[in-house]
């Protein structure tokens, strides 16, 4: 299986190349514009020349079976459409673009295409998140928080608040019928915002502070008189009368504790069974985004 892995910066270096690297059965093919990057990672990696390209052209070129796209969200519109119409399945790092008009056409060509189109959001593969779906949810509760890290609007809420945003979204025990943003917002730059998504029976709140003081991604889910905590996605705290603490084995690595491995293993095997992915339920995400995005927008325009 030819396997591209489109942008080479820290994220497919630390979380997914070192999955993609290890596969049986995968010829990995590396693409940025960069040269000197390109020969770096290549390098560490052991592969020949013929499987590293500092142009799109040249990769499409190789008769890819799948992609991952880790290019900056910028280029993502681009190098998405491209190997859709080349018929690549791809999975890409969210968001899948900035603008929603963007992200609902190529949801829509993956669709016309009958092409696997998958997003990254590997905090539904975390076995931390992932257990709590067995859990009582009648209230959710997620921070993540950054210190010193105040951004515009839709840069933050895209690119970082989205996590937040799917987490709930994965975790909420029923159907959403009431969401409520609130936001702090100064020059231009945003510093917290909360989303509370209500239901029949539960609330799930989900707060970004960018001014906290300190870098920190809490859940809590409860109910039925217990409570789970995850930190930081490697420690897991049940509250049950007297609280027991499970934390992350020593050996386990990083991409599979924040539920990269399971997420990029599950793509490759869809591809290789012919299963079709869709990203409907990715753009769902995308689309509540986006009302963050306006709610914010307009208070700090009415402010």
């Amino acid at each position: 299986m030819k396997v591209g892995c489109i942008g080479l910066g820290d994220i497919a270096q630390k979380a997914y190349l070192p999955v993609l690297g290890v596969q049986p059965g995968i010829e990995l093919h590396l693409q940025t514009r960069t040269p000197a990057t390109l020969d770096r990672v290549a390098d560490t990696l052991r592969l020949p020349p013929a499987q590293r390209h500092t142009g799109l052209d040249d990769l499409l070129a190789q008769d890819l079976d799948a992609a991952f796209v880790h290019a900056p969200t910028v280029a993502h519109p681009e190098i998405v459409t491209r190997l859709l119409e080349a018929g690549v399945p791809t999975y890409v790092d969210k968001p899948l673009a900035y603008e929603l008009a963007e992200s609902e056409r190529l949801v829509r060509l993956a669709e016309e295409r009958n092409i696997s189109l998958a997003v990254g959001f590997n905090r539904r593969y975390a076995p931390g998140y992932a257990q709590c779906v067995e859990h009582p949810r009648e209230l959710i509760l997620m921070q993540k928080n950054r210190t010193g890290l105040p951004e515009k609007p839709r840069t933050m809420v895209l690119d970082d608040f989205i996590h937040v945003v799917d987490t709930l979204r994965f975790l909420v025990p029923g159907p959403v019928d009431d969401v409520t943003v609130r936001a702090r917002a100064e020059d231009g730059l945003l510093h917290h915002v909360v989303l509370q998504l209500a239901g029949d029976g539960f609330t799930a709140l989900g707060v970004m502070n960018r001014l906290s003081g300190s870098s920190e991604e809490i859940l809590e889910v409860s109910g039925q008189d217990t409570k789970r905590q995850v930190v930081n996605l490697a420690e897991v705290i049940d509250h049950k009368g007297q609280p027991t603490v499970r934390r992350r084995g020593d050996w386990v690595p990083v991409a599979r504790q924040r539920g990269i491995e399971q997420a990029v293993l599950v793509f490759l095997d869809a591809v290789r069974a012919g299963k079709v992915l869709s990203a409907r339920d990715a753009l769902a995400t995308h689309e509540l985004c986006e009302r963050v995005v306006r709610a914010v927008q307009e208070r700090s325009a009415a402010a």
